[in-house]
């Protein structure tokens, strides 16, 4: 799959851990959020699985993602973004060196890195990703270790100066995506701003919150 800018304008990113732990109920809102339009998802799985294991999940995953030709990243983990057919593979700062993964991965995955710094960003501007990450806008609780908030600000810095296409992420809730746009970012990543407002089943609408994202474009 050829990556594209649009990918990134409503950009959800979970695991089970973002719906109490249950991989069942996960599965079902991320049906609901692929029904609704999202452009893309990452698969970020957290949590100690005990009746599914994270390749299990990881399948059922593709299978819907595919159902609804939603582009499927995964976190940090190139053995299974491989094993389950994924489009792409998400690098953070902490992870596997971004230049192992490039030569790793080839032309068979899109990648996309996580940079929050000006110096990261211009490391990101001298190697082949598609796109980077730039977070947490506002502070959020949906990352344990995520880095102080950078505002959007300095969002926008980081945006001026990245050669690649910047999807902004951390704390963002439907409400604040037009602040978010103004710095010139390409898209939106979510975690709780969609799980915890997306209730499974729930129509496109605007009640819901994939549907309030996308309005902002």
């Amino acid at each position: 799959m050829q990556f594209k800018p649009e990918m990134l304008h409503c950009y959800l990113i979970g695991g089970s851990q973002d719906v109490e732990h249950d991989p069942t109920k996960f599965l079902l809102k991320l049906t609901t959020a692929c029904q609704a339009g999202i452009t893309a998802f990452q698969f970020r799985e957290k949590s100690n699985l005990v009746e599914y294991d994270v390749y299990a999940l990881g399948f059922q995953v593709r299978t819907i993602c595919s159902q609804f030709q939603v582009p499927l990243f995964v976190d940090d983990n190139l053995e299974l973004a491989q094993k389950i057919n994924a489009d792409g593979i998400h690098v953070g700062q902490k992870d596997q060196p971004i230049e192992e993964v490039i030569q790793a991965a080839g032309h068979d995955l899109m990648i996309g890195y996580s940079c929050n710094t000006v110096a990261q960003v211009e490391h990101a501007n001298q190697v082949q990703v598609d796109y980077i990450g730039s977070g947490p806008i506002y502070p959020t609780k949906s990352k344990a270790d995520a880095d102080p908030a950078l505002g959007v600000k300095e969002l926008g810095n980081l945006v001026q100066i990245s050669r690649h296409p910047v999807v902004a992420i951390g704390g963002i809730t439907p409400t604040k995506v037009p602040e978010v746009l103004t710095s010139g970012c390409a898209g939106i990543s979510a975690i709780a701003g969609i799980f915890d407002n997306l209730a499974a089943g729930m129509p496109a609408g605007p009640d819901n919150p994939v549907s309030q994202i996308l309005d902002c474009y």
